[in-house]
């Protein structure tokens, strides 16, 4: 009787043990991502795949049950340490610890590292660790051998194998596109939300991207300086600010017409904008629109870019102490370029070192950093500011205070309630886009400098804009006209405005694509060189109109003049 006891409790699944050691090991990773998730940070992704990627740490207990509590006990002593980063940062800045944030902590030297965590840090989470710590322990204590049939322990590793390491590749499987690297990178992916992996990942990553970036420097660096340079304001204090936005559709802006009250702000300081009407971006997407508006090139030379001088390089040329500042993401795979632009300023303040572009990162955060420098002692400042704007997705862009758009009113009778929906939450964006956009205005004004600031968005974004109501985002293989639509607008001081006397209003009714932006920037604040076309320049009196083509310039034959897809609109 004695022995047959002892054979089923040996044979019984001690589930309750099994539960206790994964929530365990889950904790150190989950924990954080409820507080993200409870804060409204961030979705849900990161918690997903923290939730799965903490089974990996069961398969070593699972093998070797005689040393469960030593094995639990390294693996959560590396966990722990791990995830005080993490969580530590949370406490402090209320974001997700990721590649950006390793990025930043190189960039920064220790005095303004210190100043960062003096700003924010609270007494209270000294006592908020060591409580956190203190039930990582307690957990620990609970966790106990599991014993199970060498046939069941090795079904278990295998389907948890499967799930964190081959699950994820089946899609592409089946799509024939998976290589060795895109394997990697997809496992890379869906661990990194995890601890250690938060700081292993992001570390490779932030080498991968470092070293993109420093390559781009290094070629940006070798290329000879504008030639002819002249500057009409070489003996005079000025201050130029370039506001760059994010997937901001004009159409859906109150200052273009639109029904809804979504621009305020801007409404009210009508009066002192020259507001352009017919502009578009060349591209869908961010980092390949700026390569183009921040430089020479453009949708039939793609690649000078690499080849030319940067706006950023002619600022400086010219002698103008030059700052960046954004609350885009800084160093992921995509943004690599956008941080290389960053660098070739004198000064960077990077705001948003979150992993997930779909997380919350209020671009209210510019003001403050825009006010200090603002009161930089140099005479002759260039200052890009470069917002998160409305990009999706939308619900992340405006703090709750702003969710003034909550029903059908002033929208037309197609859209449905799913529909309704996703329209109130852009349209709230644009209005807390509005806030921060006029805010920067009247910072700048308050200033009171010699100078002017410009403000467009990257791209539009079809919002069930387009014929047929079904179209949500971009797509450059399908262009529309809410895919390009940005708005444009220039505000001068009145100092600037008494020197050099241009009536602009009768320029506004132009045809005009960013992907030229660089000679109006140039024409605007009186600065000519070697390459300066004034039939580019969308306030010039030679301006020519120019066809605004869209699509991949790499396929050439793709290329379309987006008023051939409207005819009835232009």
């Amino acid at each position: 009787m004695t022995v047959a006891t002892t054979l089923s409790d040996t044979q019984r699944t001690d589930w309750r043990g099994l539960a206790w050691a994964y929530l365990f090991f889950w904790y150190f990773s989950g924990l954080t991502h409820v507080l993200l998730q409870l804060s409204g940070t961030t979705g849900s992704y990161g918690l997903r795949q923290a939730t799965i990627a903490s089974l990996l740490w069961l398969i070593p207990l699972l093998l070797f049950p005689q040393r469960t509590r030593q094995i639990a006990a390294g693996i959560g002593v590396v966990l722990w340490a791990f995830s005080l980063a993490s969580l530590g940062y949370y406490c402090v800045y209320g974001q997700e610890f990721s590649q950006s944030v390793i990025f930043i902590m190189f960039e920064s030297n220790p005095a303004e590292a210190s100043e960062y965590f003096a700003q924010y840090f609270v007494w209270w989470m000294v006592p908020a660790l060591l409580i956190y710590s203190s039930v990582a322990w307690l957990l620990w204590r609970q966790v106990r051998p599991v014993h199970l049939s060498r046939r069941a322990v090795w079904i278990t590793v295998t389907l948890i194998a499967f799930s964190l390491f081959a699950f994820p590749q089946l899609k592409n499987l089946r799509r024939g596109m998976l290589s060795g690297a895109m394997a990697a990178e997809m496992i890379q992916k869906r661990m990194e939300p995890a601890v250690p992996w938060q700081m292993v990942v992001g570390y490779i990553e932030y080498q991968k991207q470092l070293s993109g970036m420093q390559a781009l420097l290094e070629q940006n660096k070798k290329l000879p300086p504008i030639e002819n340079l002249v500057d009409s304001n070489n003996h005079q204090a000025t201050s130029f600010v370039l506001v760059i936005g994010e997937s901001t559709n004009r159409q859906h802006m109150s200052l273009y017409g639109y029904a809804r009250k979504t621009t305020p702000k801007l409404d009210a300081l009508r009066e002192q904008l020259t507001v352009f009407n017919q502009v578009i971006g060349p591209r869908p997407y961010t980092i390949e629109v700026l390569q183009q508006v921040l430089t020479f090139a453009d949708q039939e030379n793609p690649d000078l870019y690499l080849s030319t001088p940067s706006l950023m390089n002619i600022m400086k040329q010219a002698g103008y102490k030059t700052f960046w500042i954004t609350n885009q993401q800084t160093m992921t795979k995509r943004n690599t370029m956008l941080t290389n632009f960053s660098q070739q300023m004198d000064e960077q303040i990077y705001l948003n070192h979150s992993r997930d572009q779909n997380s919350r990162a209020y671009d209210e955060n510019v003001l403050e950093p825009f006010q200090q420098v603002l009161a930089d002692p140099a005479e002759k400042k260039f200052i890009v500011v470069h917002l998160l704007g409305t990009h999706m997705k939308y619900e992340y862009r405006y703090p709750p205070e702003f969710a003034q758009f909550n029903d059908r009113s002033d929208l037309a009778e197609w859209p449905t309630e799913d529909q309704v929906a996703v329209i109130n939450n852009y349209d709230n964006s644009v209005l807390y886009n509005d806030h921060v956009v006029a805010r920067l205005i009247d910072l700048f004004a308050a200033a009171k400098p010699n100078g002017l600031l410009v403000y467009f968005s990257d791209h539009g974004e079809d919002v069930f804009d387009s014929p047929g109501h079904k179209i949500l985002g971009r797509n450059e293989g399908r262009p529309t006209e809410p895919m390009y639509a940005v708005p444009f607008l220039i505000w001068q001081s009145e100092s600037w405005k008494k020197a050099h006397p241009r009536d602009l209003s009768a320029f506004v009714d132009r045809p005009y694509q960013t992907s030229h932006f660089i000679h109006t920037w140039a024409d605007l604040i009186g600065l000519r060189f070697t390459g300066f076309e004034p039939s580019k320049s969308l306030v010039n009196v030679a301006f020519q109109e120019h066809p605004l083509l869209v699509g991949d310039p790499a396929s050439p034959k793709t290329l379309v003049d987006l008023r051939t897809l409207l005819p009835k609109q232009q």
